[in-house]
């Protein structure tokens, strides 16, 4: 009984530490998309297409992105948009993944070079007035972390 009290303490104090080290992404930020980011526009109303983050802001040419919402080891950093459309937006950036060794609390974060691409927009249910990407896909350039393809797609929140 003893043991599992110390490795509960042990576990809470490793994700407070975690949390603590871990910088907020601008994605995470409470304001609105920023006023100078053009906003895209869709051919058929005027209608904004965004990247919704995982925290449910709406937001156009993100500079950084969460991916892992439940535990903030994997998110995008230092993008850099090519083309934002409205039915596609397209870029670099460096995939920030930690590698969690000997576990998540104690490792290090890895950057990893990629073209990011997003697509698939239909209209957001938060904000009938937004169009969301709901698709990115990850084309890794230059090396990858481990376990994982050269090419990713993920299914974006809603």
């Amino acid at each position: 009984m003893h043991t599992r009290k110390f490795r509960t303490a042990i576990m809470l104090c490793a994700a407070t530490a975690l949390a603590a080290a871990i910088p907020v992404p601008a994605s995470a930020s409470a304001s609105a998309p920023s006023a100078s980011a053009p906003a895209a526009t869709d051919s058929r109303s005027s209608t904004r297409v965004v990247a919704v983050d995982c925290f449910s802001n709406p937001q156009v040419r993100p500079g950084d992105f969460l991916l892992a919402c439940g535990d903030g080891n994997n998110r995008l950093i230092d993008i850099h948009w090519s083309h934002w459309g409205p039915t596609s937006a397209a870029g670099r950036a460096l995939d920030a993944v930690n590698d969690c060794d000997p576990y998540c609390a104690a490792g290090k974060f890895h950057t990893y070079p990629v073209i990011v691409r997003l697509d698939r927009p239909e209209t957001w249910k938060t904000d009938s007035g937004l169009r969301q990407f709901t698709r990115m896909q990850l084309v890794y350039t230059d090396g990858r972390p481990a376990y994982t393809e050269h090419v990713v797609t993920h299914e974006l929140w809603d």
